[in-house]
């Protein structure tokens, strides 16, 4: 499919918040007939857009209108085995992703973004890289995708001259078949949403590498070494012969320029980067984590990233170093909230994974007053025991997994349950004394308590706040 094949197709757009609602708009001003289908009740401020666009819709089940189309737009909260997709895909009608429609119509330059952990902060890092590139070379940089705001809702908008920073998460890319990154960045694999893939990794796994499914030879693969999935992907010998795209492998454990001739790598105290036969010292990581909204080795990857992009799309140096030292992180990662009789609050309420957990426990000084829990997506907690038998005197688990967290860590230290994130802080503050740290890392989705994980972080903010 390509933009040109849209108009007068009858599409049926599966699900009705943010994604599907930017999806479906961007279809009618297209030309498409659409009809959008919602499983839950649609909330107001989306049913007053699709009111206002004049589309079609259903909320509160899917009916059979759904199958009466030429293709359907997919939106990453529906999962792919869910009874509608399922009886569409047995049709053979054809499925795609926003992210995959909307890049239809993209004339922009796609710098593609995902992974595991990071993608959010290192997304985020290069839409501010390549904003202040473009103010100096007169172009506009737009940062979209799972970050929060619709590829569709902007794509129209976008020029040749211009950068689209696309936040892709392994839902988006399911149904991707033509999506076509400039530079495709893997921040790293690790297990996640086992849940959503029949609790197999190498599903997961094989979801993330549709990033780089449509790259050719003009085109970047940014990828990082020093995480176990991604090393073993990208030194076997035979997916390396069939790779299209050029890879720039990354890494803080190892000089790369002897092996590659593309790398990015840490070079002494130096974040170092390997292009067209030069290379450049960016800046210091001390530079990078000195700082106290910013602190963190995943920070020093995430930066690595973001650094590499941009200087395959040829962002000077300077731009990116400048960049760095003005960005002031992600919300709801390793957040700072307030210091109340000595004792500081953080909100990671973005950790839903237990390996963000690890990087927030790993970040954070001892002594740590966790607060953890909420709706498990597989997790096993092995990987981070050793950092809590080390830093955490006290975990408070919460949300349905509350029994598996205190199981997984009552063995190491001290453990309470709570019923709300009201009680959890409440608890954690009785306990913190002066120099201690209450961490809000949850290590799990926030979908059994709140909305989103936005929603869990203001929750936290707005309760710390009034203690």
């Amino acid at each position: 499919m390509n933009a040109k094949d849209v108009k007068d197709k009858r599409v049926t757009v599966i699900g009705g918040k943010r994604s599907g609602v930017a999806a479906a708009q961007l279809l009618k001003r297209q030309g498409a007939k659409v009809f959008l289908t919602e499983r839950d009740a649609i909330d107001r401020t989306f049913l007053e857009k699709l009111e206002r666009s004049k589309i079609d819709y259903e909320s509160g089940g899917h009916t059979e209108r759904v199958f009466d189309c030429d293709f359907a737009v997919i939106s990453p909260g529906v999962p792919s085995n869910a009874p509608v997709v399922k009886r569409l895909a047995a049709a053979n009608v054809p499925i795609y992703s926003e992210i995959e429609m909307s890049s239809w119509f993209c004339k922009a330059k796609i710098v593609a973004i995902t992974g595991t952990d990071g993608k959010t902060t290192t997304t985020a890092l290069a839409h501010k890289i390549f904003e202040r590139d473009g103010k100096e070379k007169g172009y506009r940089a737009f940062g979209v995708g799972n970050i929060g705001v619709p590829f569709a809702d902007y794509v129209e908008e976008m020029s040749e001259r211009d950068v689209a920073v696309v936040e892709t998460s392994s839902f988006q890319l399911e149904h991707c078949f033509s999506y076509k990154p400039k530079v495709a960045v893997i921040t790293n694999i690790t297990p996640d949403h086992l849940d959503r893939y029949d609790n197999d990794f190498r599903k997961y796994a094989s979801a993330k590498y549709r990033i780089y499914q449509a790259q050719d030879e003009a085109d970047f693969l940014v990828v990082n070494l020093d995480n176990e999935e991604l090393r073993r992907q990208f030194t076997d010998e035979a997916i390396l012969k069939a790779l299209k795209p050029k890879l720039i492998p990354t890494s803080l454990r190892e000089d790369l320029s002897k092996k590659h001739e593309a790398c990015a790598y840490l070079d002494g105290e130096w974040l170092t980067i390997k292009l067209n036969g030069e290379t450049e010292r960016i800046m210091k990581k001390d530079e990078v984590v000195g700082r106290v909204h910013f602190r963190g080795t995943h920070n020093v990857y995430n930066t690595l990233a973001a650094a590499v992009a941009a200087r395959a799309m040829e962002v000077k140096k300077e731009i990116i170093r400048e960049s760095v030292m003005a960005f002031e992180g992600v919300e709801h990662r390793i957040e700072f909230v307030r210091e109340l009789n000595g004792v500081q609050f953080i909100n990671d309420s973005k950790a839903t994974t237990v390996n963000a957990l690890w990087y927030a426990l790993d970040t954070i000084p001892a002594p740590i007053i966790l607060i953890a829990g909420g709706r498990d997506k597989g997790n096993d907690y092995a990987k981070v025991e050793p950092l809590v038998k080390e830093k955490v005197k006290l975990v408070v688990a919460i949300g349905e997994s509350r029994e598996k967290v205190a199981e997984a860590f009552g063995k190491l230290t001290k453990v309470v349950k709570a019923d709300t994130l009201d009680d959890a802080v409440r608890a954690a503050s009785r306990e913190a004394i002066k120099g201690d740290t209450v961490l809000l890392s949850p290590a799990c989705a926030s979908f059994d308590m709140f909305a989103n994980f936005e929603e869990r972080g203001e929750t936290f903010k707005r309760l710390v706040g009034n203690l």
